[in-house]
């Protein structure tokens, strides 16, 4: 194993090793053929569980979607480059994650979870790794309120704040629409970009001209947040999602050098409803007829954001 992999071992005693898994979904081609460089900035490796098992126990049918898997969806749908999301069920023990990105060899990018305990070693050899950002849920579990399991909260964004800012990485957060004003203060007051998940996660029941809506463009517009394109975690309307058009043609209105193309694969909690990622490809070339900005979403803004050689 790479020596920066190495680093990273798991050190849990009672591993969790799922016997239930759901093959990950995989996609067809898009009809058109991406731009070189193109990036799916948020997808998620899991497994092998005999190598790489959960630090927690999981709160969904748990996908098999080990790095070679990966790989395999981002060449059928022609991406050049990933950034692979820490998923909860891994805590923040992320050898699965840093294994992958030291095997990826500078193709793939990771988002870390890591709480305020964190040392400066850890950070130290993630960085080496790939990893460019931390993972933050200020998102509750529906039907409970309270945080998902594995999942690490904004109080230890503000704790890492110094020591993230220092090497360059982000914050990237899942939240509700109305709270990211206030999570963006408090970035912004530590001086923390951030980058926010599945759209930002506004309720596309209440309309464009709702004013949770309304604070996330002016945000966008000024510069001052980046968002996740991730239209299948917003709408309920696949495989088409029309609802969501007009929400997404606000955004690419109000500032496209700050949006970012993702597809979340292999799509957790969401069953016969999971999407194609070629599909949703094919969705957004659609609503998204300028060649130059598109080529700015799946190529320029994660290169810029991941750091990925230009």
């Amino acid at each position: 194993m790479p020596s920066d992999a190495m680093a990273l071992q798991s050190t849990h005693t009672d591993p969790l090793r799922p016997t239930d898994v759901v093959p990950a979904k995989m996609p067809h081609a898009p009809a058109a053929a991406l731009p070189a460089n193109a990036c799916d900035t948020h997808s998620h490796v899991f497994g092998p569980y005999e190598r790489f098992a959960f630090s927690t126990a999981s709160s969904y049918p748990p996908p098999l979607a080990p790095f070679d898997t990966y790989l395999a969806m981002l060449d059928t749908i022609g991406a050049g480059r990933g950034v692979l999301v820490q998923p909860a069920p891994y805590g923040t023990d992320n050898t699965a994650l840093a294994d992958a990105l030291v095997r990826g060899k500078g193709r793939i990018r990771g988002v870390a979870v890591l709480d305020a305990n964190a040392d400066d070693a850890t950070l130290t050899a993630l960085e080496h790794s790939g990893v460019r950002a931390l993972r933050f849920n200020e998102m509750p579990v529906p039907q409970t309120g309270k945080p998902y399991p594995g999942s690490v909260g904004m109080s230890a964004a503000l704790a890492l704040a110094s020591r993230m800012r220092d090497i360059g990485w982000h914050a990237q957060v899942w939240a509700r629409c109305a709270d990211v004003p206030s999570i963006a203060d408090k970035l912004a007051n530590v001086g923390l970009p951030v980058v926010f998940e599945h759209m930002g996660c506004f309720d596309p029941a209440l309309g464009t001209r709702h004013a949770d809506f309304q604070n996330l463009l002016a945000l966008l517009r000024e510069g001052r947040i980046a968002v996740k394109l991730a239209v299948c975690r917003v709408s309920k309307q696949a495989p088409h999602y029309t609802d969501l058009r007009p929400f997404h043609d606000s955004m690419i209105e109000a500032n496209p050098r700050q949006l970012l193309w993702a597809s979340d694969w292999p799509y957790v909690r969401m069953g016969d409803a999971a999407p194609d990622v070629g599909a949703l490809l094919d969705t957004f070339t659609e609503w998204v007829d300028d060649a130059a900005i598109r080529k700015a979403i799946l190529v320029d803004n994660p290169a810029r954001v991941y750091g990925f050689e230009r």
